[in-house]
């Protein structure tokens, strides 16, 4: 996941990201906790509502208009157009909790290059709070208040790290609940914060490590330039450089070895 053009050529992609995340939130925070939510199950048995479509509409309505050479992946409509520009959509990442009126929701936006996720944007509107991130220009979040730029955790041994797991179900499909309990036992703290919240908190250096198993590019691509430019690493759980191995691993950098070996012995 590195490769690294120049700011200059990502700030315009940056603003316009940026723009897609008012136009998500227009859609979305109006229908949370609607009592007249629509919700529909997909063919893999997961949750859809009528905010998740209507969100990634307006996205895709905004990035046909201004950049039609690009491609656009998204939850809900899959791919079209071309791979070397590909803007990667989640429109509601954390949709279970969006329907039963839980907060720790977010839509995820990233523009990849080549599929390296160059640019990044994660709204959470119920909260109020966003982060931003692009190659060379660090990664930001933003409250009411002015942008505070983004730095993981100083964190340099497991016996004081907290880590986020998304859920014991997930690592018990992929068959790594032993990895699992692992981990626990090695380190001082483990939570599922879940979703993308979880690597906004690793973004801050409020935690320390992140992983999960059987997720899609639309899960994590906004995340990585996030990550990535507040001092952290995300990698596949194996260590590979990619977003399409359907799993990751994501560290505040110093730990990232040691949590890989920890996972694997």
């Amino acid at each position: 996941m590195t490769a690294s053009p120049h700011a200059d050529d990502l700030r315009s992609d940056l603003l316009l990201a940026l723009r897609l995340a008012d136009a998500a939130d227009a859609q979305s925070l109006p229908r949370f906790d609607a009592a007249d939510l629509e919700i529909s199950t997909k063919a893999d048995k997961s949750h859809v509502t009528d905010a998740d479509l209507a969100t990634e509409r307006a996205i895709r309505t905004i990035l046909e208009t201004e950049r039609p050479d690009d491609g656009i992946f998204g939850e809900e409509f899959g791919a079209q157009g071309g791979t070397h520009r590909q803007w990667i959509i989640d429109p509601i990442d954390g949709t279970a909790n969006f329907l039963r009126g839980v907060p720790l929701w977010g839509t995820m936006i990233a523009l990849a290059i080549d599929g390296v996720p160059q640019v990044g944007v994660v709204s959470m509107p119920a909260l109020g709070r966003r982060w931003w991130g692009a190659a060379g220009e660090g990664s930001w979040t933003a409250t009411d208040g002015e942008p505070r730029r983004l730095q993981v955790s100083t964190v340099s041994s497991l016996d004081d790290a907290s880590v986020s797991f998304q859920s014991i179900a997930q690592w018990s499909d992929a068959g790594r609940l032993d990895s699992l309990l692992r981990v626990a036992a090695r380190v001082w703290r483990d939570r599922a914060y879940g979703d993308v919240y979880s690597y906004m908190l690793l973004a801050e250096g409020r935690i320390d490590m992140v992983a999960e198993f059987d997720v899609k590019e639309y899960d994590i691509a906004a995340a990585v330039p996030i990550i990535r430019e507040a001092g952290g690493r995300m990698t596949a759980a194996d260590g590979a450089e990619t977003i399409s191995a359907r799993s990751t691993l994501a560290t505040n950098g110093t730990l990232h070895d040691e949590f890989l070996k920890l996972m694997h012995d």
